[in-house]
């Protein structure tokens, strides 16, 4: 039986918004300012994607033994959200400043490989916007 694999969901999102850019960039408004304490911060979307060839279980164990629920995220980065999505795994997007993304990537291959295939997204807050270009719109 052979199977048709469909892009990931983030991978298609951005697909989607390189085509739309050319359209957007025209009369683009400004995107809102920062909110107060996230000037020099980033968001940072880690999508952990499950080993299919572990149970459940073989997962956790793996995560337990190498510390990965001490240590991800490391002190002072802040969780966003955290998401379990059925068949593909968790999302997870974060908050840290700039300096700190090489110490997230280094937890995350101490102790999340071997249970999940890692992907990182640089992200930012775009309901601010979206929702004054659909107020515009109306």
């Amino acid at each position: 039986m052979s199977r048709t694999r469909t892009p990931a969901l983030p991978t298609l999102a951005a697909l989607l918004s390189l085509l739309a850019a050319p359209a957007l960039a025209q009369d683009t408004p400004k995107p809102p300012a920062p909110q107060p304490g996230t000037a020099d911060t980033f968001l940072l979307t880690v999508v952990l994607r499950h080993d299919a060839s572990k149970t459940a279980d073989e997962i956790d164990d793996h995560l337990r033994q190498t510390g990965f629920y001490v240590s991800f995220p490391p002190p002072g980065v802040e969780v966003v959200s955290w998401y379990e999505v059925m068949g593909m795994g968790q999302v997870v997007t974060l908050r840290l400043p700039p300096d700190r993304l090489r110490e997230v990537d280094e937890v995350l291959q101490q102790s999340a490989w071997g249970a999940f295939r890692t992907e990182f997204y640089p992200s930012y807050d775009y309901r601010a916007l979206a929702e004054r270009e659909r107020r515009a719109a109306r």
